[in-house]
C-alpha cells in the first residue's frame, strides 16, 4: 500500500500491517477530534504520532495557518517545524483543545502506560492541559490490563542523584525486577529531555489491575519526577486493526464503551 501526506512531499512507501494499523487509527482520530475550531493542539511521541501530523498537515493550509502546536519532545518538535506547521510551548498556551498521543498500552478504563519512548513528563503535562485527550495505537496496544503485552513495566523518571534509593523503594513495593534503563546507542543510562534517569518497573498481575494505587504509591517516593501511568485522563482512545477496522474505546458518563468503525 502506497501513501502521501498531502503535506511535505516524501517517496511514497509500502507500510507493513503495524505500520498500516497505526497509520489507520492516526487518521481516524483525527478526523474525529481535530476539527476547524481547535486552534491548540498537542502532539505526543512514539511511532503512531507521524501519521497524527500526516494527517493534520492533509487538513491544508489554510486551516493551520491560525493553529498552534504544542510538541511533547523532540520527536514530536521536529515533525511539527519540518511540516511548516507554527510550534508553540505550553508556557504560551497552557490550555490546549486537544492532544493527541500515543501509548505502549491501554486497559479496559483507558489507563495507559506511557513512557516507552522516555518522554512520559512531558506528555502527561500536555495531556493534563488539554480539554481533550486522545490516544492512537495499533491493535497489539490494546489490552485488559496493564502489562498484558508490554512488559518492560511502569516508566519511572527519577532525578540522577536519588535513583538507586528509588530503585531499591520500588522493589519494596512489589517489583522486585526494576531496573536503571540503559541506552542502546551510548555508554550509560538513557537520560530524558529533562536530564533525568528512567527506571522501568514491572509489576506483578494484581497490582497492575488497579494501576491507580500503585501509581499514587510511587509519586511519593523522594526523587520521583513523574509515573508513566496515566489514570483516568483519556477520553477516547483508537486502535487500528489488521482488518482495516477500527476499535475505538471511549468515555460516555464515566463508563467506557467499545464500538468498532468497520473497514471503509
Amino acid at each position: 500500500m502506497s501513501v502521501s501526506t498531502g503535506a511535505v512531499p516524501i517517496a511514497s512507501v509500502t507500510l507493513s500491517a503495524i505500520e498500516q494499523s497505526k497509520r489507520l487509527a492516526a487518521y481516524t482520530a483525527v478526523d474525529k477530534h481535530i476539527l476547524p475550531e481547535h486552534k491548540v493542539i498537542g502532539i505526543g511521541s512514539g511511532s503512531t504520532v507521524p501519521y497524527v501530523v500526516e494527517r493534520i498537515v492533509a487538513q491544508g493550509r489554510e486551516l493551520n495557518k491560525d493553529r498552534v502546536f504544542i510538541p511533547t519532545g523532540f520527536q514530536s518538535k521536529e515533525l511539527i517545524v519540518t511540516s511548516n506547521l507554527n510550534l508553540g510551548d505550553v508556557d504560551q498556551f497552557p490550555t490546549i483543545d486537544v492532544t493527541i498521543d500515543g501509548a505502549d498500552e491501554v486497559d479496559l478504563d483507558l489507563n495507559c502506560i506511557k513512557g516507552g519512548g522516555a518522554c512520559h513528563l512531558r506528555e502527561k503535562v500536555l495531556a493534563e492541559a488539554a480539554n481533550t485527550f486522545i490516544v492512537v495505537a495499533d491493535y497489539r496496544k490494546n489490552a485488559e490490563y496493564l502489562g498484558t503485552n508490554f512488559t518492560p513495566g511502569v516508566p519511572v523518571e527519577v532525578v540522577p542523584f536519588a535513583y538507586a534509593q528509588v530503585l531499591r523503594k520500588l522493589h519494596a513495593l512489589g517489583s522486585p525486577n526494576a531496573t536503571l534503563r540503559m541506552a542502546k546507542a551510548k555508554a550509560g543510562p538513557v537520560v530524558t529531555d529533562n536530564s533525568n534517569f528512567v527506571i522501568d518497573a514491572p509489576f506483578p498481575r494484581e497490582i497492575m489491575t488497579d494501576p491507580s494505587t500503585i501509581l499514587a504509591k510511587i509519586k511519593m517516593l523522594t526523587g520521583v519526577v513523574e509515573v508513566g501511568l496515566f489514570c483516568d485522563m483519556a477520553q477516547a482512545a483508537y486502535f487500528g486493526n489488521e482488518d482495516g477496522s477500527v476499535t475505538v474505546k471511549r468515555k460516555v458518563e464515566n463508563k467506557v464503551i467499545e464500538e468498532s468503525i468497520p473497514p471503509s
